[in-house]
């Protein structure tokens, strides 16, 4: 029994072979290279990058935290379980802190919905 392969197939699985090469290469990395004469220290490198990404992942962190200074318009007080802003379908709850200006001064950190109990 001989199969007959259409020449559409050949270039399908070509496309193909091309196209997961091109992922691999995406998904090598960056790769440094060095000249052997070259001073180097891998464990200095490991640690610059481990500090690089513990700051992007404060960076991260910090940005979903959402604070205000001051809320916007149209929002509803709110006293139990503890004192919060309903400002459409978020919440926000106050938070003092000491200023130079007028003693105390609030932030509106946003909060999940808090359960009435």
């Amino acid at each position: 029994m001989r199969v007959i392969v259409d020449w559409r197939t050949h270039m399908r699985v070509l496309a193909l072979c091309i196209s997961l090469f091109f992922v691999a290469v995406v998904h090598s990395g960056q790769v440094v290279v060095r000249k052997s004469s070259e001073p180097f220290d891998a464990f200095a490198v490991r640690d610059k990058v481990l500090k690089d990404h513990q700051w992007q992942e404060m960076l991260r962190m910090q940005q979903q935290i959402k604070i205000l200074q001051a809320l916007p318009t149209g929002c509803v007080a709110i006293s139990v379980p503890y004192r919060h802003f309903r400002c459409g379908g978020y919440y926000y709850r106050p938070y003092g802190y000491p200023s130079a200006r007028s003693g105390v001064d609030e932030v509106y950190i946003q909060v999940d919905p808090p359960l009435n109990k």
